[in-house]
């Protein structure tokens, strides 16, 4: 049996949940784009209390600079202090569990008057992540203003060892301006 802490910040919501062998046992999230920080830790704090994690899950995004480093960073780092693993999955995968249709895109809101999006198929991610602007995505069914399911999140069988990020930085170094 066991148990994991999945956390996602890829999209405007911090999420949290305590899942063991798919059945959810405590879940919580926060709303608003610039509280991942003191959202994640609270939430944590509420969702560990009498369980023993096993492992801990990550969204991988895509999603904003920020948000995605501060719930990658803080879930490796409460792996590490455990000694147990951490996993990255892709965090639309997550959103699409959610989704029966046959052939759909799903869309989060990347800022900037754009879009992340993929497109899937019976379920399944054809092709890679990709951001553009809304007009752009072009398909039979779009759906958006989900948020990651983290049954699924858990439940996906992938590693993402890196970010999924789909823009550049805007901040640059002193001596490249």
């Amino acid at each position: 049996m066991t148990i994991s802490l999945a956390i996602d910040t890829s999209t405007s919501r911090t999420c949290v949940a305590i899942i063991e062998d798919g059945a959810l046992l405590w879940s919580g999230h926060k709303d608003g784009a610039t509280a991942h920080g003191p959202a994640l830790p609270s939430l944590v704090s509420e969702a560990i209390k009498g369980h023993a994690i096993d492992e801990v899950v990550v969204g991988m995004g895509p999603g904003p600079f920020t948000g995605l480093r501060i719930g990658i960073a803080f879930a490796r780092s409460f792996a590490l202090s455990r000694n147990i693993e951490v996993r990255g999955v892709c965090s639309l995968d997550a959103i699409a569990a959610q989704v029966t249709s046959k052939d759909f895109i799903i869309t989060v809101d990347a800022r900037r008057k754009e879009v992340y999006w993929a497109r899937y198929v019976d379920g399944v991610r054809v092709g890679n992540p990709a951001v553009s602007f809304p007009i752009d995505v072009v398909g039979n069914e779009i759906r958006n203003n989900l948020f990651p399911d983290l049954i699924a999140l858990v439940a996906l069988k992938q590693e993402f060892a890196e970010p999924i990020y789909l823009r550049h930085p805007d901040a640059v170094a002193t001596s490249d301006r």
